[in-house]
């Protein structure tokens, strides 16, 4: 499955961000992975639970940015990636994915 995927991709980079004192969730496909950036280290885990920043998109919107096809930004502007709350915390994601 993509989400799966996806979620193996965060977890191997996620250490080489440092914490950013604050949880960001990312769905995919109505699959909750959350990062959580307020300990000494970044914890990532499948889990719907309350976030500084939830970031909503479908598995063949990330595919397509991971491979270059298309932009973070435009996918945001064109609404195939929806934000709600700290916009600040988004734009660390994109160096995990």
């Amino acid at each position: 499955m993509i989400t799966e995927e996806i979620f193996e991709d965060i977890k191997k980079q996620a250490p080489n961000l440092k914490p950013f004192g604050a949880k960001l969730k990312f769905v995919v496909d109505e699959t909750s992975i959350v990062i959580d950036g307020t300990g000494d280290s970044n914890e990532i885990r499948m889990s719907d639970e309350e976030a500084d920043c939830t970031i909503t998109a479908s598995s063949e919107t990330i595919v397509k940015m991971r491979k270059g096809d298309l932009n973070p930004m435009m996918a945001v502007m064109m609404g195939k990636i929806k934000i709600k709350g700290d916009m600040t915390l988004a734009m660390k994601l994109q160096s995990l994915i």
